[in-house]
């Protein structure tokens, strides 16, 4: 993993790695980093297997699994899952992360960098 990789807490990996395995590579990078995490939220998908694995490791973090209920039907905005979408939305208003044009993790990584500097740089202009 590249040191910038281990900065920002960012990574990207292959499309054919499970979202729950990738979610591990993600600890890896912020555990050196993000020395002052305790709370992780995550969607239901990563319920199970993980949330024993982060307890193993035990690095001082809780994984809170934020659940939909199962009596509510339709689209319903779950707590703290609205900020990740909305990142994510942000970052899909860059043409060049719209689609996936990167020809290797590296590229992506640079242009998620790009394009979130741009975020920021834009918000300090207020």
């Amino acid at each position: 993993m590249d040191t910038l990789g281990l900065i920002w807490g960012l990574v990207v990996h292959e499309a054919s790695i499970q979202d729950r395995d990738g979610a591990k590579l993600v600890f890896f990078a912020a555990m050196a980093v993000l020395t002052r995490l305790l709370l992780v939220w995550a969607d239901g998908g990563y319920a199970g297997q993980l949330l024993e694995w982060v307890k193993i490791h035990n690095w001082g973090w809780v994984l809170e699994i934020v659940k939909r209920t199962d009596d509510v039907k339709g689209f319903v905005v779950l707590p703290r899952r609205w900020i990740v979408e909305r990142t994510f939305a942000w970052l899909g208003n860059y043409r060049l992360l719209a689609k996936d044009y990167a020809y290797s993790t590296s590229s992506s990584k640079s242009e998620i960098y790009l394009a979130m500097t741009h975020l920021m740089l834009r918000r300090l202009n207020c």
